[in-house]
C-alpha cells in the first residue's frame, strides 16, 4: 500500500462514524482553544502593561526620601526631608552623560472649581523637563516657562480627565479655575495618556510648577520635595546611573560610609520584571490548566483507537492476508490518530483565535496573538496524535493474520 492509499482508508474509517470521531476529537479542540485563548489574552496582557509602564516616562528612575534615625529610632520609608529640588540640578548637572533630564514632584490635592463645576484631584508640582521626562506632550496650548516657575506664579495645564469635568463645553485654554479658593490661569491641555500600570488615571491630574505648590498650596519654606524623576538616555545606563546618583546624593547629603542613604532609588526595571515575572507566572499556570484537556482528548483518542482495532480485527485481518505489511495496519492507524488531533488542532484554533477574540471585544481587553502559539498549538496537536495512537497501532500491526479471520 503506498501513502496515499494508507490516508485515504483511514479517513474513509473516520467518516464512517462522524459521530464518534467528532467526540473523539472533542478533547483535542477544547484543549488547544484553552491553550490558545489563555495565551493570547495573557500576551495581550503583558503587553498592555508594558505600554504602560513606557508611558511613565522614558528610562525612569525615581528617587524617594528614605528613612531618619534619630536617637536610635527610624523614621521608616519617607520620614526624611533631605530630598530636594538643588539635588534634581545637581544630578542633572554633574550626571549629563547619563542623564537626559530631572523634574522633582511636589504632590498636593484639593478641589478644582470652574464655575458651577468642582472635581477633586491630584495637583502635582514640577519643573520644566517634566514634559521630556514623562514623554508627554501638549494637545493644546503651552506649559509653563522659567520665568513662571521662578516667580512661583499660579498657572497650570491639566489632564484631559480633569478638563473634561470642569470644562465640558469650553476650551479650557486661558480659562481661570480655583483650587483652595486660589485662581490658576490654565496654559493648555496635556494629551491623554489613560491608566498607568497601579490602574491609576494619569490624566486626573494638575500641572503646576513646583515653586507655586510648595509656597501657595503646602505654604511651606522648606526646599523638600516628595520624589525626583530622573531620565537617563539609555535603559542600558540604568545600574550605572543609579551608583552615580547614590554617590552624589550622599555626598550633598553630607553622609559619612557608616550612615544608611536617605533617599532610596527604585528604577522602572524592578517594576517591569516584577509585573512580567507575574504575567508570565498566570499565563504557564492557566496553559497548564488548559493543557489537562490535551491530555484527556489524548487518552480519548487512544481509547477510540484501540475500539477501533478490535472492532476491525477481521478487516486487519483480510488486508493483511492480501499483502499488507505489518508496517502499512502501523501507518494506517496512526495515520487515524494523527488525522483526527490535527482536524481537532484545527478546529481548536479557529475556535480559540474566535474566542480571545470575542473576549478581547466585550471586555475591552488587549489581545496578542502570535503565529508563533497557532503554529506551537497545531503541532503540538498533530503530535498527540502521534504519541497516543502509537499504541493502538502497534497493537493491530501485531495480530495474527489467521486470529483475525477466525475473529467474530
Amino acid at each position: 500500500m503506498n501513502l496515499w492509499m494508507i490516508l485515504k482508508v483511514a479517513l474513509r474509517a473516520i467518516a464512517r462514524n462522524k459521530t464518534r470521531s467528532l467526540l473523539t476529537a472533542l478533547g483535542i479542540i477544547v484543549g488547544i482553544a484553552a491553550v490558545i485563548a489563555v495565551v493570547a489574552i495573557g500576551q495581550g496582557a503583558s503587553t498592555m502593561m508594558m505600554s504602560q509602564i513606557n508611558s511613565m516616562g522614558n528610562n525612569l528612575i525615581m528617587v524617594f526620601p528614605g528613612s531618619r534615625n534619630q536617637g536610635g529610632v527610624h523614621s521608616g520609608s519617607g520620614g526624611s526631608q533631605t530630598l530636594s529640588a538643588e539635588d534634581g540640578e545637581a544630578v542633572a548637572r554633574d550626571l549629563q552623560h547619563l542623564v537626559r533630564a530631572v523634574t522633582p514632584i511636589v504632590r498636593s490635592g484639593g478641589q478644582a472649581i470652574y464655575q458651577e463645576n468642582n472635581w477633586s484631584t491630584q495637583i502635582q508640582g514640577v519643573s520644566l523637563d517634566f514634559l521630556e521626562v514623562r514623554n508627554w506632550e501638549m494637545e493644546s496650548g503651552t506649559f509653563f516657562t522659567a520665568a513662571d516657575q521662578r516667580a512661583g506664579s499660579r498657572v497650570c495645564v491639566i489632564g484631559h480627565t480633569v478638563a473634561d469635568n470642569l470644562f465640558p463645553y469650553d476650551d479650557p485654554t486661558g480659562k481661570s479655575l480655583r483650587i483652595r479658593n486660589m485662581p490658576f490661569k490654565v496654559l493648555g491641555v496635556l494629551t491623554s495618556k489613560g491608566s498607568n500600570s497601579m490602574g491609576s488615571d494619569q490624566d486626573d491630574t494638575i500641572i503646576a510648577p513646583y515653586t507655586t505648590v510648595r509656597r501657595v498650596l503646602q505654604n511651606s519654606v522648606f526646599n523638600n520635595v516628595n520624589m525626583l524623576l530622573i531620565s537617563l538616555y539609555s535603559l542600558d545606563d540604568i545600574p550605572a546611573a543609579k551608583t552615580e546618583i547614590a554617590s552624589l546624593l550622599r555626598q550633598r547629603h553630607k553622609l559619612n560610609a557608616r550612615t544608611d542613604d536617605d533617599f532610596n532609588l527604585l528604577d522602572m526595571t524592578e517594576i517591569t520584571n516584577t509585573i512580567g515575572s507575574i504575567t508570565k507566572l498566570m499565563s504557564i499556570l492557566l496553559t497548564a490548566v488548559a493543557s489537562i484537556s490535551l491530555l484527556v482528548g489524548g487518552i480519548g483518542i487512544m481509547n477510540i483507537m484501540l475500539v477501533s482495532v478490535t472492532e476491525r480485527t477481521r478487516e486487519i485481518g483480510l488486508r493483511m492476508a492480501i499483502g499488507a505489511t505489518p508496517s502499512d495496519i502501523l501507518l494506517q492507524f496512526i495515520t487515524e490518530a494523527m488525522a483526527l488531533s490535527t482536524v481537532g488542532g484545527l478546529i481548536g484554533v479557529a475556535i480559540g483565535v474566535a474566542g480571545a477574540q470575542t473576549v478581547g471585544k466585550l471586555q475591552q481587553w488587549p489581545i496578542l496573538i502570535t503565529e508563533s502559539s497557532v503554529i506551537v498549538a497545531f503541532l503540538f496537536s498533530a503530535a498527540i496524535g502521534v504519541f497516543f495512537g502509537f499504541y493502538p497501532a502497534l497493537r493491530a500491526s501485531r495480530l495474527n493474520p489467521i486470529d483475525c479471520l477466525r475473529y467474530e
